[in-house]
């Protein structure tokens, strides 16, 4: 007798059936079910995540409360002229605020010698944005309150011009 075969069926040759389906006499096993501290459990753990990722960001560390600092005078600065990219030129006026405790008046050098650092060789398209002279400005705040050790605390600028 010619062997005959059965393409789709889920049975064996010989009448087995394969351990890994199940037939309509056998049902299938239920699912596990978790207990109702399981599921509030982790319900607590999604929200407690959610807000965390919420109020910090992604990625951010927690940040230190900023001290409040008495401000005191605004020390002018001689504008200067900064070479900038292409053969133009930016006259540049800060502002040096200062903190109550500062006496008298710091030397300026230090800040001009940042800002020349900073702002030489700019090119027009980053200056000419309030986004790129906020980010430049912001960058020259915190090397200055490094430098002179907290009696800066800001930086404005008195003269931008740029050609």
């Amino acid at each position: 007798m010619p062997e005959q075969r059965i393409i789709g069926s889920s049975t064996k040759i010989g009448g087995q059936r394969p351990s890994s389906t199940t037939t309509e006499a056998e049902p299938a096993a239920p699912p596990k079910k978790r207990g109702k501290r399981g599921l509030a459990g982790i319900a607590a753990l999604v929200v407690v995540a959610g807000v965390g990722w919420f109020l910090l960001g992604p990625g951010a560390a927690p940040q230190a409360e900023p001290t409040e600092v008495e401000l005191g005078s605004v020390q002018a600065v001689e504008p200067i002229s900064i070479n900038l990219a292409g053969g133009r030129y930016l006259r540049l006026g800060l502002g040096l605020q200062l903190t109550a405790e500062v006496a008298e008046d710091v030397d300026t050098v230090k800040a001009l010698d940042l800002a020349i650092a900073l702002f030489s060789q700019r090119s027009i398209e980053e200056l000419n944005t309030p986004e790129g002279r906020d980010a430049l400005k912001t960058q020259l705040a915190s090397q200055l309150t490094e430098v002179y050790e907290g009696e800066v605390v800001d930086v404005y600028f008195s003269n931008f011009v740029y050609q």
